[in-house]
């Protein structure tokens, strides 16, 4: 079996941003993986990207996402690859991701996670102004 370590962060492509301020929403509905028991698991994905010099090639992200299928994760680690991933290739001025795992035994679960927040070394002033 495939393990986290195992994906290809290779396939993931850029393009010239064209402008520096604007939000692109990216939705992937269909997200497969094999959870930690090794049993298919699935969600959908959300990203809120904000490009710098780069943005993302789309096709080149569904291939990448699409790697995911046959490898064994936890929930936490995937999310915190694909952004890792995306951060690394893309270094956006802001991303933001949302994950919403399919309910498993009555039980579903999101996940977020956000470059703005001060532990992933942004300023939380996003994070702020949303909590007013």
């Amino acid at each position: 079996m495939k393990k986290f370590n195992d994906h290809d962060a290779s396939l993931l492509r850029g393009l010239p941003s064209p402008f520096e301020a604007y939000e692109q929403e990216i939705s992937i509905p269909e997200f497969t993986f094999l959870g930690v028991k090794e049993q298919p698991d699935f969600g959908e994905i959300k990203l809120w990207f904000y490009a710098d010099q780069t943005t993302i090639e789309l096709k080149s992200l569904k291939d990448y996402i699409y790697g995911w299928r046959d490898i064994v994760v936890s929930y936490e680690r995937v999310l915190n690859c694909i952004y890792d991933d995306l951060i690394a290739e893309y270094n956006p001025s802001r991303l933001r991701i949302e994950i919403t795992f399919r309910p498993r035994g009555g039980i579903s679960s999101t996940l977020r996670i956000d470059s703005d927040w001060e532990v992933r070394g942004g300023t939380d002033r996003a994070w702020q102004d949303h909590s007013k």
